[in-house]
């Protein structure tokens, strides 16, 4: 019986990998986004996973190709992703990183969606990595429909700022309040009150993910 169910083991490992992968990749293309082009490797050729590593390859996007040199593009750009992903979604705040815009996406009743990136080289826009594809519970891969927030928002920032003074680097960044978006929050990181990057915590489980494919910060657009 051993051998037997080491045997069936070995078998179901490999099928259960390769279900993930496609669904994964239908999941991409039921978004309207494609698969491969930008963000399908970040720019050192890095990927990324939870507690600091990044999740899995990007997607094609919506829009006209054009490259983006400020925030009032960035936001353009996102709009039109926005509103050909859901009709009525709005972009709220916009961010400029060393390697990408950021934007968050807001639902007409002014409830938080997801979150995009935008590169700045094509224009291109797309679920952000991490988080927003994998904890999102109504625009993620995982999605339920839901938006259950079993965390609070004040015991998110606690995690938060736990998270960061175990981190090499982490000396000196506190957690601004959260953002609750469907099934997580997201915030920014702050050194000497001024804002240094983002991390995302799940809001049923508490773990951490740090947005570590932005880069340096440098400018931001708040919501219209």
């Amino acid at each position: 019986m051993a051998t037997i169910s080491r045997r069936l083991r070995t078998l179901i490992v490999p099928i259960v990998a390769v279900a993930a992968i496609l669904g994964s990749g239908a999941w991409m293309l039921i978004q309207g986004q494609g698969v491969g082009g930008w963000g399908a490797g970040m720019p050192n050729g890095a990927s990324y996973g939870m507690m600091g590593g990044g999740g899995f390859g990007g997607a094609n996007s919506s829009g006209d190709r054009v490259p983006v040199v400020d925030l009032v593009g960035a936001r353009e750009q996102a709009q039109v992703f926005a509103t050909e992903l859901r009709p009525g979604l709005e972009v709220g705040e916009v961010m400029q990183f060393e390697r990408q815009y950021y934007a968050e996406l807001v639902e007409a009743d002014g409830s938080l969606a997801t979150e995009v990136l935008i590169d700045p080289v094509s224009g291109d826009v797309q679920i952000e990595f991490g988080p927003a594809r994998m904890w999102n519970t109504r625009y993620g891969m995982m999605g339920r429909g839901g938006s259950e927030l079993r965390i609070s928002a004040t015991e998110a920032q606690r995690i938060a700022d736990e998270w960061l003074v175990g981190q090499d680097g982490g000396e000196g960044l506190t957690a601004a309040t959260g953002d609750a978006f469907p099934g997580y929050y997201t915030l920014h990181t702050l050194r000497e009150g001024k804002v240094d990057g983002m991390l995302s915590v799940n809001a049923t489980s508490g773990d951490v993910w740090y947005h570590s494919w932005h880069g340096t910060f440098i400018a931001m657009s708040e919501a219209p």
